[in-house]
């Protein structure tokens, strides 16, 4: 199968200039089970996300949902509209929460190009840089998250 008939969902290099903001049309409600899932997986021991009694007793007064889990799913829920198809590789990524994330919240995410260039060593690509925003449904701010993906160029 040739690039060009790879089925694409997400946007070419040319389709992401700098300012381009999509607001995602899925949105998931995050469940104790995938804080669990996500948490024993990953080999987080941490106890404000696996034990109820001690997350009692923090300042949240409830289980913390795993941040790693956050961030990919804030990457994930923007997949489908920018870059499934199209990016060769992720680059790197920059997050920050500056509010918790439970259990039961709904979160949706806003995604803005920040910077794009062309690359300097693959003629085929050009790099961007998305700064993911997501919400809850109280629509606060729970996560910032920038990454640096290698996106290709649409097919000549």
């Amino acid at each position: 199968m040739t690039d060009v008939e790879r089925p694409v969902a997400g946007r070419w290099f040319e389709d992401l200039p700098v300012g381009t903001t999509v607001r995602h049309a899925t949105r998931r409600t995050v469940t104790e089970t995938d804080n669990v899932l996500f948490t024993t997986m990953s080999m987080n021991t941490a106890p404000m996300h696996l034990d109820a009694e001690y997350a009692a007793g923090t300042e949240f007064g409830r289980p913390l949902m795993n941040s790693m889990f956050t961030a990919a799913l804030v990457v994930g829920l923007s997949v489908a509209e920018l870059t499934q198809g199209t990016i060769v590789a992720q680059l790197g990524f920059s997050v920050d929460f500056p509010a918790p994330v439970f259990a039961g919240d709904t979160i949706r995410v806003d995604t803005e190009v920040v910077e794009a260039r062309e690359s300097k060593s693959r003629p085929n690509a050009g790099v961007v840089v998305f700064e993911h925003r997501a919400y809850n449904q109280r629509d606060e701010l729970v996560c910032r998250l920038r990454r640096t993906g290698l996106m290709l160029r649409r097919p000549v």
